[in-house]
């Protein structure tokens, strides 16, 4: 008897995650990119100075904003389901400039020079990894052009 309930639980647990699964990954990702935006634009966020010592060339007054509204945009974006391929598009745009400490502030990002051993720096920007994989997961929903046929993964989605 007790493995059918354990059975129908986990059924159920699996309908669940396969039902609401990706639709809770979109608007989660939406609102941690609002969140992170808005203390940009607020002029509270913890990695300002991160930013501002990775794209030097550029001052921090303004583009530490413009970034903050970037991301707000991209989190209206997916929470909203909004424009998916223009967000998904800005997304990628985001996350690439994030990895840019890596390359060019590598004493920021790595102890002593060493690639396996981060900062907390370093340890923020390796977490966007599991951003991307978000991405791919959510850009996977996005419909097919009607000229590829329509057919096959991601013709369910939006656009």
């Amino acid at each position: 008897m007790g493995g059918k309930v354990w059975r129908r639980l986990d059924q159920g647990m699996i309908w669940f995650m396969a039902t609401f699964g990706i639709h809770i990954l979109r608007v989660c990702v939406g609102l941690v990119f609002i969140w992170f935006g808005l203390l940009k634009v607020i002029g509270n966020s913890p990695v300002a100075a991160l930013v501002a010592q990775t794209v030097y060339w550029v001052p921090p007054e303004a583009f530490v904003p413009f970034l903050g509204v970037w991301e707000m945009l991209v989190g209206l974006g997916l929470l909203f389901a909004a424009a998916l391929r223009l967000t998904l598009f800005l997304f990628w745009l985001q996350m690439a400039g994030t990895f840019l400490v890596l390359v060019l502030r590598p004493d920021i990002a790595f102890q002593h020079g060493n690639p396996l051993l981060l900062t907390t720096e370093g340890e923020f920007v390796i977490k966007n990894l599991v951003l991307i994989a978000a991405g791919l997961v959510v850009g996977g929903t996005v419909r097919r052009d009607r000229d590829a046929g329509g057919k096959g993964p991601g013709t369910k989605g939006t656009d």
